[in-house]
């Protein structure tokens, strides 16, 4: 019955039964496989996402956060190197994290495409801002003042050079140079006319030429229709007006005296008497004396104007702005004299007649003496 029960079931009595012991060791051994195989797997998911979390960390911390402690204005030179900038930045703006600005130096190829400027760099940046700064050439405008006393070309030249890239040196050839200057409508003699004394706001990068298209517009800008009325109320042209200042400019530092300087010269000037004015002995003898004396009055230029009657041909120095409206808004007086007072506080003593000069002239040298 048994045997036949065997048959019936397709099943042969003398097949062994599977050894339980090696059926275990086969699930244990399948389970270690598999745990590993997790191991593994979690392993590498975990190192994926710490690499991922760093590469996005390091992409913040280049990208987004700032990082730079102080506030700081970079120049840079055009035989400056990347590494010379990273030094620079860090003595000056202090890098949070130098690492930072080392990769987004070179994933932006700083040390081939940064351009020369000047760049301010602050708190609020973070590191590829900066580097584009560097690539781009995102300038940032910087002030060129020419103020005070400007009567000699080499000043103007040192003063330009100075505050912007460009050579002095470079600046004094082009203020001499009578082609450059002539597509300005000016010459080397009477360049002082162009310069208008002011804050002009450019790129530290400025070449010689945008420096004079700068100052070209600013002259032209100056002069207004009003401004022209008003000069050719007073019998003279725009040039006549800037040589008439730079007289009254070098004759006096108080600015309240510019009109009534002005005033004197006009008078002069209509009634055809010459105008002795002694900043123009000065510039006769390149502004060398200390004191002007009555040698000097008999010196061979057109630029005396004890010995000729009207304008000298040019100015003689850069009139400030201050002293071109005094021209063109001269005080109505009836002084034609005036001298020094001798109080020696820089202000004159005005006359109307000559008695009245001498009267002031006499009371000055015996303070002199």
């Amino acid at each position: 019955m048994r045997v036949n029960a065997y048959r019936k079931c397709g099943v042969s009595k003398d097949i062994p039964e599977v050894n339980l012991q090696q059926k275990t060791e086969y699930q244990i051994n399948s389970y270690m496989k598999f745990m590993k195989l997790k191991h593994i797997l979690l392993t590498i998911s975990a190192a994926l996402l710490l690499f991922g979390a760093i590469i996005i960390g390091r992409w913040y911390n280049d990208n987004k956060r700032p990082n730079f402690k102080e506030d700081y204005v970079l120049y840079v030179y055009p035989e400056m190197t990347a590494a010379q900038v990273l030094d620079s930045l860090q003595a000056g703006a202090g890098t949070i994290r130098p690492k930072s600005v080392e990769r987004v130096f070179k994933k932006m190829e700083i040390d081939q495409n940064m351009k020369p400027g000047r760049y301010v760099v602050d708190t609020t940046v973070p590191s590829i801002y900066v580097a584009r700064m560097l690539a781009y050439g995102w300038q940032t405008a910087q002030n060129m003042t020419l103020s005070g006393t400007l009567r000699a070309k080499g000043r103007i030249a040192q003063r330009i050079g100075s505050q912007m890239l460009v050579d002095s040196a470079a600046v004094a050839q082009a203020l001499n140079d009578e082609a450059f200057l002539a597509k300005y409508g000016f010459t080397p003699e009477n360049v002082f006319a162009l310069i208008l004394p002011a804050t002009y706001q450019m790129y530290w990068t400025s070449s010689i030429e945008e420096i004079f298209d700068r100052f070209k517009k600013e002259y032209d800008a100056f002069w207004t229709e009003e401004r022209l009325t008003k000069a050719k109320a007073q019998g003279l042209n725009q040039m006549e007006v800037s040589i008439m200042a730079s007289s009254v400019s070098g004759e006096t530092l108080k600015e309240f005296e510019y009109p009534i300087i002005a005033g004197v010269y006009l008078n002069r000037y209509k009634k055809g008497m010459k105008l002795q004015a002694d900043p123009t002995i000065a510039y006769c003898f390149d502004y060398t004396l200390d004191r002007i004396l009555k040698k000097h009055l008999t010196v061979d230029s057109p630029y005396n104007t004890y010995k000729h009657v009207g304008l000298p041909p040019a100015p003689i120095n850069v009139p400030p702005k201050a002293c071109l409206e005094a021209v063109l808004n001269p005080q109505k007086h009836g002084y034609i004299y005036f001298c020094a007072s001798p109080a020696f506080d820089g202000t004159h003593r005005f006359a109307v007649t000559y008695n009245e000069h001498l009267k002031n002239a006499r009371e000055f040298q015996r303070e002199l003496t």
